[in-house]
């Protein structure tokens, strides 16, 4: 490494690999040979002073970075820090760990190393490096010796291998703080919780204790920053984290993992949950595993399990209302959900208000290609193609024409009420990214720029079960061609939503009399959002609840789909 190498290093749940930070060079080689464009780097670094050198940590953060789970942590980067931009592109945040093995601490020890009394191992230069998990993009980190040298011979240099056994792969637990205390005063967290992105090592299979004793069951999760729960008496054991299951060998990681847990908790499922997706392999997975030896099958809807997964961390039995925005669920109506507003709790619910409808051309094109979704946004309410417009601009005249017509003829263009998928549009129309590279980047840079000192908000249209976009968009539109500064329209977005939910979630509690709030699902990853909701919601007196104990995102559905199946299996 200290020659910008790149070094594929064993370690507690599976490889890494790892380069010199700082080295622009090496950084940008690793990206190339593992193919992975633009999602951030995870970063090791070898004490707290080191760390202090290149982000600011304050007490809570701290005590997060040295506790025996030894997660990533997200911290704001300094200015001054030489780590490269390539580590983390167009984003200002940057996920450290300390070292959490024997090995780690050798490496990072910066002293010469003398291997079998014989042999000297210079270490490097740099003591942050670049540790990032040991697989091609996509696929399963690597844990077996052998099984590395194969995998990762055209990604690493060279190898640094012992032979401790890894059964079960589990990647890096990856964690922040957020500063409820500060964001909304007086609040009922008596300290800053932690807010996990990604439960894994460190953390998992701690289980989550329930509000009522559950049978023994198995919960599938969803295809997305996939887990698994199985549960027993009081506690349900989610898993470490699957990931995205898009291949065979991810379902293959996930048939290993559910094994092992059944084995290790001497757990006989008696009946079986999955996601109401009938594609999802995971809910594949369920239906002929319920088939073959005869179980109950729970389908779960897919926000109603964000929804009961936070419920159940909290212990709460009572309906709540459940603000679930995401990018991408199963709705019972076919079409692609992500903006909910639902009132309910474990045994059922009723969807009280969602997003505006709007397409989305060629599904899982427009993900990729936002520019499509803030094209179809806009003619969905009957608003020109401006010329002006970076998204339009992202297209020929006939590519422009093809567009139209998909749109017209409604040609493999599923609607959508998907708040991630609005946060695209949204992106798109002011500039920041009219394509992506992984999911979520258009949305997390558009945050990124959010300037926190801009009062101004887009209108919503908070009606009886809407929020309408029309003027959002509108002035959005404008804005963006007048040239005024994206980060003046960032904040804009994210103030106008935090507003339309405060008014959607009042007007709810005042035809139920629900005092008691839930926020659940990807998009309130958005820490902007996120905030100023909270401080909304809790100035007109609601009782919120956020994650503490897993993700906001699919990472915790398994949790909701367990507690909603075991409620229905009692009856």
């Amino acid at each position: 490494m200290a020659k910008g190498e790149i070094v594929a290093i064993k370690g507690l749940g599976g490889f890494h690999l790892a380069c010199d930070a700082t080295n622009e060079k090496a950084v940008t080689e690793l990206r190339n040979r593992k193919l992975r464009v633009d999602k951030p780097f995870a970063l090791m670094m070898p004490d707290i002073e080191t760390i202090e050198q290149h982000c600011f940590v304050s007490d809570e953060e701290r005590e997060l970075l040295q506790s025996t789970a030894r997660p990533i942590v997200l911290l704001k980067k300094k200015p001054e820090s030489t780590i490269v931009e390539e580590v983390s592109p167009k984003q200002d945040w940057l996920g450290v760990m300390l070292p959490y093995t024997p090995l780690h601490y050798l490496i990072l020890d910066g002293r010469p190393l003398t291997v079998d009394g014989t042999t000297t191992v210079h270490r490097p230069l740099s003591t942050v490096l670049v540790m990032t998990s040991g697989n091609l993009s996509e696929e399963p980190i690597a844990t077996d010796n052998e099984d590395a040298r194969k995998r990762l011979s055209k990604l690493a240099d060279a190898f640094l291998m012992h032979d401790r056994d890894i059964h079960i792969r589990c990647d890096d637990s990856v964690v922040r703080v957020l500063e409820v205390g500060k964001l909304v005063p007086n609040s009922q967290y008596t300290k800053l919780p932690i807010y996990p992105i990604r439960r894994s090592r460190g953390y998992s299979p701690f289980p989550v204790k329930l509000p009522f004793d559950v049978p023994q069951l198995l919960a599938a999760g969803s295809e997305l920053k996939n887990t698994f729960c199985i549960t027993n008496g009081n506690y349900a054991f989610l898993s470490h984290h699957i990931g995205d299951m898009e291949n065979y060998e991810t379902l293959r990681s996930f048939e290993q993992g559910v094994e092992h847990f059944e084995r290790l908790f001497r757990v006989k499922p008696e009946a079986i949950a999955c996601d109401m997706h009938p594609n999802y392999l995971a809910s594949i997975y369920a239906n002929e595993r319920a088939e073959r030896e005869n179980l109950p099958l729970f389908q779960i809807q897919h926000h109603h399990a964000h929804i009961a997964a936070c419920m159940a961390e909290h212990g709460l039995n009572e309906p709540v209302i459940g603000v679930s925005f995401d990018g991408t669920g199963y709705g019972e109506d076919g079409a692609i959900w992500g903006g909910e507003f639902l009132v309910g709790d474990y045994k059922s619910f009723q969807r009280a208000a969602h997003l505006e409808y709007f397409p989305l051309p060629g599904g899982d094109a427009a993900i990729r290609k936002p520019a499509r979704t803030a094209l179809a946004l806009l003619w969905s309410l009957g608003l020109e193609w401006d010329e002006r417009l970076d998204s339009v601009a992202e297209f020929s005249a006939e590519d422009l024409v093809v567009l139209n017509a998909q749109l017209e003829r409604k040609i493999n263009t599923p609607m959508t009420s998907s708040m991630g998928r609005l946060f695209d549009a949204a992106a798109a129309l002011a500039g920041v990214r009219q394509k992506v590279n992984y999911e979520g980047q258009a949305a997390i840079e558009f945050e990124a720029l959010a300037d926190p000192a801009e009062a101004g908000m887009y209108a919503f249209g908070v009606e009886s079960g809407l929020v309408g976009v029309r003027g959002v968009v509108e002035a959005l539109v404008k804005d963006a061609a007048a040239g005024i500064p994206i980060q003046k329209i960032s904040a804009r977005f994210h103030n106008g939503l935090a507003e339309s939910v405060r008014e959607t979630v009042a007007k709810i509690s005042s035809e139920t009399g629900i005092r008691s709030v839930v926020l659940s699902g990807g998009v309130w990853q958005n820490i902007t959002l996120i905030g100023r909701t909270l401080a909304l919601l809790k100035k007109d007196g609601f009782k919120v609840y956020i994650h503490r104990e897993v993700p906001t995102n699919d990472g915790g559905l398994s949790l909701g789909q367990a507690a909603i199946a075991s409620t229905r299996l009692r009856g």
